[in-house]
């Protein structure tokens, strides 16, 4: 049997020799039981029905007995501590580490190498300080440093937020221009763009007017402008619609120096698009550093205002009785006067295209190299306000609703097809 029981394990496996086993072990236990009944001395052997059902008993039995032996076998459950920990004392909670700063990984002076995707140099791709989709509380680097007293910060936060300054700024693309000429001096705007300027000062002229105590006027502090023709001609016909703000603005809107760190380039690399070329990627090298200088010279939130200062809100003034006429044929009815929102402080920057698209994807923390994405068509509004906490949004972008479709360009492209 033990010979049979060999051979079967190493031809068939454990189950089929378990089987001959029990098969053997019935036969053996009837022969035995009825070794005096035999005429003969061979084994006889049991009945089918008799066979079957005993070796299902003892396979059932053994099964059992396996599974007893892994219940011994098995580890014993890990003892679960009952104690009870002391709940620790509440503490201040600490600033985070400062992130570093944000900016192409090639400026962060750190040694890297390779391409982005076989698109561009890899240290040429931007890096912000927090990962997308975070908003990153101290982009302009004002930020109010946090203390060890929370509901002090906080009780300062809602201050600032109901009593500070709120920044506009209305970024203006040049109207128009002759694009047959190389040099910039000659790169005038056409007779269509002149116009397209003039309607633009026109509408801007209604914002710093105000129209009622609803839609008061808007505190325009200064109009800046790039280096280039076309962006100054275009700023000079917007400054002539521009009124004199009379007790409101200070004797009108105030005109910077043009700044060349305005002028046109290629900010960064776009996505999509395909393996950048040498002449791109210097191009990038030398444009990026400068208008991203532009971009932190001209894009913050106001001052905070002092523990002191709590500027009011109303747009109107009466008029007192020294003030009003005492002529007999006057009308002495009392007069109200529109005047800026001292909380609210506009800019208007006229520059170009690329600039522009730029300027409001770091505004908004977008990724830089999707500013192809966008288009400005020429003298459009792009507008975004920053809170006095640090928070953006966006008002306006690419607004041309002051032009109408004779006026609507992108360049040399008139209409919506192309």
């Amino acid at each position: 049997s033990s010979y049979i029981m060999s051979s079967m394990f190493r031809m068939a496996g454990r189950p089929a020799a378990i089987q001959a086993a029990a098969y053997l072990s019935v036969a053996f236990a009837y022969n035995n039981n009825n070794n005096g009944k035999s005429s003969n001395c061979e084994p006889h052997s049991p009945p089918p029905a008799l066979l079957q059902k005993q070796m299902s008993t003892r396979l059932n039995n053994k099964k059992d007995d396996k599974d007893e032996e892994q219940k011994v076998a098995a580890p014993a459950p890990p003892k679960v501590e009952t104690t009870t920990k002391p709940v620790p004392q509440h503490t201040p909670e600490q600033p985070p580490a400062p992130a570093a700063p944000a900016g192409m990984i090639g400026t962060l002076n750190q040694k890297i190498t390779g391409d982005f995707h076989g698109l561009f140099p890899m240290r040429q791709l931007w890096k912000p300080r927090m990962p997308y989709p975070l908003w990153d509380y101290d982009w302009d680097g004002r930020k109010p440093k946090v203390g060890e007293d929370g509901e002090e910060d906080r009780e300062r936060e809602r201050f600032v937020r109901k009593n500070g300054v709120t920044r506009h700024i209305i970024l203006i693309r040049h109207g128009q221009y002759d694009e047959t000429h190389k040099e910039d001096e000659h790169r005038i705007l056409t007779e269509l763009g002149r116009k397209q300027a003039e309607l633009t000062g026109k509408r801007l002229a209604e914002m710093i007017k105000g129209v009622n105590e609803k839609f008061g006027p808007c505190n325009v502090k200064v109009l800046r402008v790039s280096d280039m023709a076309r962006a100054k001609e275009t700023a000079d016909i917007i400054a002539k619609q521009l009124p004199t703000m009379d007790g409101g603005g200070g004797g009108g809107v105030e005109r910077s120096l043009p700044d060349a760190d305005l002028n046109e380039g290629r900010p960064a690399h776009h996505i999509p698009g395909g393996k950048a070329r040498q002449s791109i990627i210097d191009r990038t090298d030398e444009n990026h550093p400068r208008i991203e200088k532009a971009f932190q010279k001209y894009f913050y939130r106001a001052d905070p205002p002092s523990e002191e200062q709590e500027l009011p809100s109303s747009t109107t003034t009466t008029a007192t009785e020294e003030e009003q006429s005492t002529d007999e044929n006057t009308d002495t009815t009392t007069t109200t006067t529109l005047k800026p929102n001292p909380k609210h402080e506009f800019e208007i920057i006229v520059c170009h295209a690329n600039v522009i698209r730029y300027f409001m994807c770091r505004a908004l923390q977008l990724p830089p190299e999707a500013w192809l994405r966008l288009c400005i068509f020429n003298c459009s509004l792009n507008y975004v306000t920053i809170r006095p906490t640090g928070t953006v949004s966006c008002r306006l972008l690419g607004d041309i609703g002051h032009l109408g479709h004779e006026h609507s360009t992108f360049s040399m492209h008139h209409g919506f097809n192309w």
